[in-house]
């Protein structure tokens, strides 16, 4: 796996993991990436220093258990959403912003927005927030 340091347009920074050096080109071709906070498709790599392997860490990795604590977290968060809120599709933004408006039935829903949506629906003030990723699949697990 590979990190990079990655920003937007509108100054966010953030990190991003890649299978390989090509994959991070490969997804920003098709249109792949985007900013997590503000949905901005203009990703670009920042400069960082290479992370050199040597015998002293600064900075320990997650112990196993305390990974598995927070994995098994989210992914009762997502179940919980999956279960007890409405999926509305693709119709995510335009029925989060009736019901900020009042407009809709008062009720937790999920599903999907593209990052413009996102953006116009943070800007005017509507709470939305993602969903935690589905866990990987024991077969997708190296």
């Amino acid at each position: 796996m590979i990190r990079y340091a990655l920003a937007c347009d509108h100054g966010h920074e953030f990190e991003g993991w890649f299978s390989a050096s090509s994959d991070f080109d490969d997804q920003k071709a098709r249109g792949l990436l985007e900013c997590p906070v503000c949905g901005a498709p203009d990703v670009r790599k920042q400069i960082m220093a290479p992370a050199v392997a040597g015998t002293k860490r600064n900075t320990p990795d997650l112990p196993p258990k305390a990974r598995a604590v927070m994995m098994e977290a989210l992914g009762r968060v997502r179940r919980h959403v999956e279960e007890n809120f409405d999926d509305v599709g693709d119709a995510f933004a335009k029925e989060a912003r009736a019901i900020h408006e009042g407009k809709s039935e008062d009720r937790g829903i999920y599903g999907q927005a593209t990052p413009a949506e996102v953006k116009a629906l943070v800007e005017d003030g509507v709470p939305v927030a993602p969903l935690p990723p589905e866990p990987p699949k024991k077969t997708e697990v190296n």
